[in-house]
Parts: C-alpha cells; sequence; structure tokens
C-alpha cells in the first residue's frame, strides 16, 4: 500500500503580518490564517484525502492549524518539525534577515540560531521516522517555511524547474514515501485549489 505524507506550512500569524521574524518564537493565527486553516480542510474533504496519523510541530501556530484542519485535539506534537532557530534575530523585522535562502546557511549560528544543515538533518530525521511506522500510509504533518524549505530541497529531483523558496500560508506538500525517501507530487495553495510548481 502507498504511503502518503502531507507536509504543510501553517495559516497566516500576527508575526507574518507585522512582517517579523518568527522561527523559535511564536504568535497566534490571524482571522485570515484561520481561513487558510478553513480552506484547506475543505481542500482535503473535496478531494477525498483523510488521515490515520496526525503530527505537528510543538509551537501553537502549527497546532493550531492543524485543529482547524482536521477538528482533532488528539495528536502528536513532535520538537523537531519546528521552524528554524533565529537566535538573536528573533522578533525582529524581516527587513533585517539576508536576503536569498543561500545567506540563510549558517548566518544565524553566530547569533545562536541553527543552521540550514541543521535544520534539514532534524526534519528528514523525524519525517523519516514518522513515516517507517509500519501502520502510517496517509499522515497529515504541520510545520513552518523555512523547516518546509529545507526538507524539499533534500529531496528535490527536478532538473528543468528552479527550487520554490517561499511558500503560501497553508501549502500543502504531497510526498510519497518508499524505501526511505520522499518523493514530491505536488505543492498545492489550498487558497486557490491549485498548484504552486
Amino acid at each position: 500500500m502507498k504511503k502518503m505524507l502531507y507536509l504543510m506550512r501553517h495559516g497566516e500569524t500576527l508575526f507574518n503580518k507585522l512582517g517579523k521574524v518568527q522561527g523559535a518564537c511564536d504568535s497566534p493565527l490571524t482571522q485570515n490564517g484561520i481561513k487558510q486553516a478553513e480552506q484547506a480542510r475543505i481542500y482535503f474533504k473535496e478531494n477525498k484525502i483523510n488521515f490515520d496519523h496526525l503530527y505537528s510541530s510543538t509551537q501553537e501556530r502549527a497546532s493550531d492549524t492543524l485543529e482547524i484542519i482536521t477538528n482533532q485535539k488528539s495528536y502528536t506534537r513532535i520538537k523537531n518539525l519546528k521552524e528554524m532557530n533565529f537566535g538573536l534575530f528573533e522578533a525582529e523585522s524581516t527587513s533585517l534577515q539576508p536576503k536569498g535562502p543561500e545567506s540563510f546557511e549558517t548566518f544565524y549560528a553566530q547569533y545562536g540560531g541553527e543552521t540550514a544543515k541543521e535544520v534539514e538533518r532534524r526534519m528528514t530525521e523525524s519525517l523519516t521516522a514518522i513515516m517507517e511506522k509500519q501502520d502510517h500510509y496517509s499522515v497529515l504533518a504541520l510545520s513552518h517555511n523555512g523547516a518546509c524549505y529545507y526538507f524539499l530541497r533534500k529531496f528535490w529531483t527536478s532538473s528543468t524547474k528552479n527550487i520554490p523558496v517561499h511558500f503560501p500560508n497553508c501549502s500543502i506538500f504531497s510526498y510519497e514515501y518508499r524505501s526511505k525517501n520522499f518523493y514530491l507530487l505536488d505543492i498545492i495553495d489550498p487558497s486557490i485549489k491549485k498548484s504552486i510548481l
């Protein structure tokens, strides 16, 4: 039986709206973020996608998004699905961040944050451990933009398309999992019900 992982970014938050750096720190969903989660719920329902297991990062913005989508309070929270830690840049204006994903590789380590490789490693280890479980065939996991990007980058195989860097809130990454590898099938923006690939 095919194994599927649906990895998602959380809905819009207050810090997203205010243009503040949000990694290890947290802020609540906005009304728009709640609406985005509701649109994701509708997308899954319309496409008859059901889940046998639910996971979320330990951050409120991710767990709140999952609860809106699934109407479930029982799920597993995992710290390793959290967003990249930006160290002293947390809660600063996003205008102060370096530009381009290559600038993020090791930049934040000098300020007490994480490197890109550290985020990629913990995401990959955790999601692989989840999908290796025998009864996990259709899994929903809520995470964050940077964490989703570094995970996607590890398994990106296209030679004709550039890897996307920024994803709309509540983007859905659908992966098929086999032989300890993740194969990206699509990235969906449920607010417009279209692929962003």
